[in-house]
């Protein structure tokens, strides 16, 4: 995930056999006005706008202790929660497996991190940010890769095109595990005042065998 004042770019890496669908407001009743992509089996998003509130929610997996299985609640109700409220639910953090929430609105971007034991928030600078699933980690290897080019333009489109690879630097990625699934960048979303641009990249990184 790409951050800087007024502008979010979200990646989403994830299995490319788990079903879902582009964006649009899927949930009229409990998030009315809410836009993002819908994760079909959990019926949650990666990423959610509230265009009356000016607000966008972008989540990625974090690291760290998992919860318990008998008890545990998907993190995709988080950004719509968020987007909505303002601010991190009010949630019982224990149920939700490690994440980091980013929550951007006209007074700043806030990057709530939750390991599995404890939550930090942390005030996202006036410059030009990248959030791993290890977190704001100058040391990650895509961080080192790609944070300084896109703190170098405004087109942040350009970028992205590039081919799908399982370096550890990756921006796009495309990951063939043993078992024959494939874990990918199935999309990318970028948000600004006034604009929401999508691209399906399941054309592009290609599905299982």
């Amino acid at each position: 995930m790409i951050v800087r004042p007024g502008k979010l770019m979200g990646i989403r890496d994830e299995f490319a056999d788990r079903p879902w669908e582009g964006p649009g407001e899927h949930w009229p009743e409990e998030y009315p006005g809410v836009v993002g992509g819908r994760d079909l089996k959990a019926g949650g998003t990666w990423l959610a706008v509230h265009r009356a509130g000016g607000r966008v929610a972008a989540l990625l997996n974090g690291r760290g202790v998992m919860a318990e299985e008998t008890v545990r609640v998907s993190r995709g109700d988080l950004p719509l929660r968020a987007v909505v409220a303002g601010g991190l639910p009010e949630a019982d953090l224990s149920r939700y497996d490690p994440f980091h929430l980013v929550l951007a609105d006209s007074s700043g971007a806030r990057l709530w991190s939750w390991d599995g034991v404890r939550l930090s928030r942390t005030g996202l600078p006036d410059e030009t940010v990248m959030i791993v699933n290890t977190g704001l980690d100058p040391d990650s290897p895509r961080v080192r890769a790609h944070l300084p080019r896109f703190r170098a333009t405004d087109d942040w489109w350009s970028l992205t095109r590039e081919e799908p690879s399982s370096a550890p630097e990756a921006l796009i990625l495309r990951h063939e595990l043993p078992d024959g699934r494939v874990f990918a960048s199935l999309s990318i979303t970028q948000v600004t005042p006034g604009t929401y641009e999508f691209h399906d990249l399941g054309g592009h990184i290609g599905s299982n065998p």
